[in-house]
């Protein structure tokens, strides 16, 4: 499948679902999450928090409140005061384009999932992402964008995405 990689902040983008990077517990608390929970307004902490936990590379799907989408997809890339593993961020990468397509989403954007305060390397979090949206077979989507927040991390995760790309 066809991705695009692009710059900005999650919580400002417009999609039918977007993707937030979850531990097993699904409490919102920092980086995407915390964006995700403050842009959303009331509700989806408790939401997610009334769904979870999940499985470690499992997803939950709450509303998206007052997002621009349908849907926040927490996929759970870490265990709750954990760290992520290879094994880890490919299953939640795979669930929530899974969770996604069977929700009928047409778009979908997710950050590095497992590559913030979980801990993995960067580079390497965001290949295993790449190969996993790359080997996706959809039923629905067809604009999936991977997003980074800063300059710095765009142009990284742009360098990893080329090599990875269909």
């Amino acid at each position: 499948m066809e991705f695009d990689v692009v710059q900005g902040d999650i919580a400002a983008q417009s999609a039918d679902a977007l993707v937030n990077a979850a531990n097993t517990s699904l409490r919102m608390g920092s980086g995407v999450a915390g964006a995700l929970k403050r842009a959303a307004g009331g509700g989806i902490d408790d939401e997610a928090v009334a769904k979870g936990p999940v499985e470690l590379g499992g997803v939950a799907t709450t509303d998206a409140y007052e997002l621009d989408a349908e849907y926040v997809i927490h996929a759970a890339a870490m265990p709750a005061g954990g760290q992520s593993t290879a094994e880890s961020i490919r299953d939640a990468t795979r669930s929530a384009l899974a969770e996604a397509d069977a929700l009928d989403c047409n778009s979908l954007v997710l950050p590095a999932l497992g590559c913030g305060i979980a801990g993995f390397d960067f580079e390497d979090g965001v290949g295993i992402i790449c190969e996993e949206l790359a080997a996706f077979e959809p039923a629905s989507l067809s604009d999936v964008r991977l997003i980074a927040y800063d300059e710095d991390e765009y142009e990284r995760m742009r360098a990893v995405a080329a090599e990875v790309e269909p």
